[in-house]
């Protein structure tokens, strides 16, 4: 699928990075046929000696030599890459963007009506491989497009096609979803602490626990409430601190804040 793909970076971010760093790791494109342009010269230089990839001189260039890029560019300054790409792209690139909150229709509307543009939302753990990204197609994406941007998204997590119109529901739970689980996890490590544990022992055996249940869930298949039943003993420990967190309303806080991320990201984006 990605054999002989030309991939080009407008922007070499920390998301960006992750990405080149994910395909370089998993070998899914080698780094001679991945190069970046960024405005900083000090983060092409970063990539360049950290990954091997290539630099580009600008914008165009970039564009007229790859047959994918990727837009990893704040969404304050997108109109300006578009504007940039607009002369570029007679050769029909696929495009993807990160840029948070910014539609399709307003990414293609200044370029030419058959250039593929497919919206993505990353979360930040694809920083170390462990990504959650939804992809969603624009009308001139054809079923091999969808596929290579799968697979490059696969290369720093799991990545999935969701319909354009679920994105803001997907900003509210996994884009946003990781500083829940942050806070959580603060949680448990102060409770360890108030339980008279030593800050780093409790944060080690909360951080461990996370990713252990998230692991087992992940290899069972298995709902997480299936799960959870099994961990809960008639009369035991485990039932007496769940009342305590179904009492104080968890769930429903956790619902809600999915709820109120989404309906901001909804805002944002003008809707």
């Amino acid at each position: 699928m990605l054999e002989n793909v030309r991939l080009g970076f407008i922007g070499g971010g920390n998301m960006g990075e992750a990405l080149v760093k994910g395909l370089v790791a998993t070998g899914k494109v080698p780094a001679e046929r991945m190069e970046v342009y960024d405005v900083s010269v000090a983060r092409m230089d970063h990539l360049e000696k950290t990954y091997g990839i290539g630099r580009a001189s600008a914008i165009g260039p970039l564009c007229e030599s790859c047959g994918v890029i990727l837009l990893a560019v704040k969404p304050q300054n997108m109109a300006e890459v578009l504007a940039e790409l607009r002369s570029r792209v007679d050769h029909r690139p696929l495009l993807i963007s990160i840029a948070a909150g910014v539609p399709i229709a307003t990414l293609a509307k200044d370029l030419p009506g058959d250039v593929p543009v497919v919206r993505v939302m990353p979360n930040t753990p694809a920083l170390v491989l462990q990504g959650a990204s939804a992809l969603a197609r624009g009308a001139s994406v054809s079923d091999g497009h969808m596929e290579l941007a799968l697979a490059l998204f696969g290369a720093v997590g799991k990545a999935v096609e969701v319909d354009e119109k679920l994105m803001d529901a997907v900003t509210g739970l996994s884009g946003s979803g990781p500083a829940y689980v942050l806070l959580f996890l603060e949680s448990l490590v102060d409770g360890g602490v108030l339980m008279g544990l030593p800050r780093p022992v409790a944060r080690d055996l909360a951080v461990q626990t996370l990713l252990g249940t998230a692991r087992m869930l992940e290899e069972t298949g298995h709902h997480p409430a299936q799960l959870k039943d099994m961990i809960t003993s008639p009369g035991g420990t485990t039932v007496h601190g769940l009342r305590v967190l179904e009492n104080r309303g968890l769930r429903g806080a956790c619902m809600e804040a999915v709820e109120a991320a989404a309906e901001r990201s909804a805002a944002l984006g003008g809707k």
